[in-house]
């Protein structure tokens, strides 16, 4: 979750000053990004399900590289 949030506010800088209109534009135009991205290849799809199907707390905590 804190890996969208992120991503979204990233543009802003400081958060602070922002307003629930300017906020609520991101959270819109962010959905609007991941909606566009629908995985079409079979491997993307597998890969997908296996990722969830391994999700432990540790997993959730690692960082990416």
């Amino acid at each position: 979750m804190g890996k969208h949030l992120s991503t979204i506010i990233d543009e802003y800088g400081d958060i602070w000053g922002i307003t629930d209109k300017e906020l609520a534009y991101a959270l819109k135009k962010y959905k609007a990004q991941l909606e566009m991205y629908v995985p079409t290849h079979a491997e993307d799809i597998d890969e997908i399900i296996k990722d969830g199907l391994n999700l432990s707390t540790a997993s959730l905590t690692q960082e990416e590289d």
